[in-house]
């Protein structure tokens, strides 16, 4: 049996991650060798191992691959919906979409990336922006 040592996580990517949301970019990382794109940020690519990871801007185009309604009391905040889109660039993120009704959230809607300051949940709190959809 071969030792293998799992890669330390990436501090780096994270933090370069979150400049970008502080700039108002949602930035997701690609491959120099295959072209592929991940998300979460990451020190290596998911598909190869390898550290040829760039930082570019995501178009934010996605569609909704699968959404559920959380249902919780008014004096808790109310419903609120969580939501796998994925990327026009491939990889699929869990969010929220934000500007519409919950009900009207549907399996392949089409919708666009917005980075802000919620109002809501720890963003909130932290004053931290982060990745929200709204409808295109």
């Amino acid at each position: 049996m071969t030792d293998f040592a799992l890669p330390e996580a990436s501090p780096q990517a994270d933090a370069a991650f979150r400049a970008g949301l502080d700039a108002g970019k949602f930035l997701i990382q690609r491959s120099t060798t295959t072209g592929a794109y991940n998300f979460y940020p990451r020190a290596l690519s998911p598909t190869t191992g390898a550290d040829d990871l760039e930082w570019v801007e995501a178009s934010g185009k996605g569609t909704v691959y699968a959404s559920t309604i959380i249902r919780r009391p008014a004096k808790f905040g109310g419903d609120i919906n969580n939501v796998l889109v994925d990327l026009d660039e491939g990889p699929r993120l869990f969010t929220r979409i934000i500007g519409c009704e919950n009900e009207d959230i549907k399996i392949g809607m089409k919708v666009q990336a917005v980075v802000m300051t919620p109002d809501f949940g720890p963003n909130a709190k932290s004053g931290e922006p982060a990745v929200f959809f709204k409808p295109a």
